[in-house]
C-alpha cells in the first residue's frame, strides 16, 4: 500500500492494539508512539480504588500522550509513516468515564490548552471485541493489577467507545471486529487488514469477517 502516514489504532483495554501497532510499525518500518500505561505511578492505585486515583491518573495519560505528539509534530517532516495506540481526541472518553463534575471540568481546562495543534491521524483503526473476549485476553496476559477490572467497568468503557466512534469524523476511519479476527498471529488475516486499509483513505469503512471466510476452502464449499 501506499505510504498511510500517521496511523492511530485505538479500542478498548485488551483488544489488541499495541500488539496490532507495533507489528504495523514493523511492517511499515515506522516510529511508534505508545501509551505509556506501565510508566503511570497512579494507574495500579486508580484500578484498586478508581475514585480515589481517577483525576491524578487521567492527567497523568493527559501529560504524557501530549508530549509525544507534541514531539511528533516537531520531529521530521519527512518520516514516512508514524503508528500510535492511542488517539488523543479519546481522552476525554476515560475522563467523563471517571471523573466528577469538578474535576472533569478542571481536566477539561488543562485538555484545551494542552491539545490546540496536536497533530490529527491520517487513518483511525477502531478495535471492536465483546467483553467476554477482552476478559479473556486480558486474562491471557497476566497483568496483576488488570484483574481488579469487573465486567461492568469493561461494559462501560465498550460502550462509551461506541458512542465515541459513532460521532467521530476528524480521520478516515476503519471499525474492525476484532472478535474472532486475529490479524496478529494469522498472517492471511493481517494481509485482509493492510488490504482494507489501503482503501480506507475517507470516511467511515467497516470490516466485519467472519470467521469462515478467513478459513481455507474446504471440498465442495460454495463462494458467493
Amino acid at each position: 500500500m501506499e505510504n498511510p502516514g500517521f496511523i492511530v489504532v485505538e479500542g478498548p483495554i485488551g483488544v489488541g492494539k499495541t500488539s496490532l501497532a507495533r507489528r504495523l510499525g514493523e511492517t511499515f518500518g515506522s516510529e511508534l508512539l505508545l501509551e505509556g500505561a506501565a510508566d503511570n505511578p497512579f494507574l495500579e492505585r486508580f484500578y484498586r480504588n478508581p475514585r480515589a486515583a481517577a483525576l491524578q491518573t487521567q492527567l497523568f495519560f493527559l501529560l504524557q500522550r501530549t508530549q509525544q505528539l507534541q514531539e511528533l509534530r516537531q520531529g521530521d517532516m519527512f518520516e514516512p509513516v508514524r503508528v500510535a495506540d492511542f488517539l488523543m481526541d479519546k481522552d476525554q472518553l476515560f475522563a467523563r468515564l471517571t471523573l466528577d463534575h469538578e474535576e472533569y471540568k478542571l481536566y477539561e481546562q488543562v485538555y484545551s490548552h494542552l491539545t490546540v495543534d496536536v497533530p490529527k491521524p491520517d487513518l483511525v483503526i477502531y478495535l471492536q471485541a465483546p467483553v467476554d473476549v477482552l476478559i479473556k485476553r486480558i486474562g491471557k496476559r497476566g497483568i496483576a493489577w488488570e484483574r481488579n477490572m469487573g465486567a461492568s467497568y469493561l461494559e462501560s468503557l465498550c460502550d462509551a467507545y461506541t458512542r465515541f466512534f459513532h460521532f467521530y469524523d476528524e480521520a478516515p476511519l476503519l471499525i474492525v471486529n476484532a472478535a474472532e479476527f486475529n490479524p496478529l498471529e494469522n498472517d492471511s488475516d493481517y494481509q485482509a487488514l493492510l488490504e482494507r486499509m489501503a482503501v480506507a483513505t475517507s470516511g467511515r469503512h467497516y470490516f466485519n469477517p467472519l470467521p469462515e471466510a478467513l478459513s481455507p476452502a474446504t471440498p465442495g464449499a460454495k463462494h458467493g
